[in-house]
């Protein structure tokens, strides 16, 4: 069982991937790319919906909204086109890691929580 999780896990790390290629192909439907960023902007990011150190839950949206959403991207994503995305997320998955792409997503999250605070600060002084 534990085998079984071990690859169900790689599989899903390479889909990740993969649905990241798929979103800046320009064969990919519009639809397909915007969600496929968003899944992976998601997983690959160190900010969770639910922070990680909340025991069971923390973990629990990582188990359901990532999956899903890998799902739903490959579902809008034509079959012979998610093939060829997933044999490129596998050649990729031996190159090394990019600590820049980490800082990109830790900026894009950083800068839409202050707009958030922003957005709701603004309204709190109208108030």
């Amino acid at each position: 069982m534990i085998k079984r999780m071990k690859q169900w896990a790689r599989r899903i790390k390479q889909d990740v991937v993969a649905i990241w290629l798929a979103a800046r192909d320009p064969r990919t439907p519009w639809m397909a790319k915007v969600l496929a960023l968003l899944v992976a902007a998601y997983a690959v990011s160190p900010i969770d919906l639910i922070p990680d150190f909340i025991p069971v839950l923390g973990y629990l949206d990582d188990l359901i909204i990532v999956p899903l959403g890998i799902l739903l991207v490959v579902r809008l994503i034509p079959a012979d086109l998610m093939a060829e995305f997933r044999r490129s997320a596998a050649d990729m998955s031996s190159r090394p890691v990019s600590r820049a792409a980490a800082a990109v997503f830790i900026a894009i999250w950083v800068l839409a929580a202050a707009l958030v605070l922003l957005v709701l600060f603004r309204k709190a002084a109208f108030a």
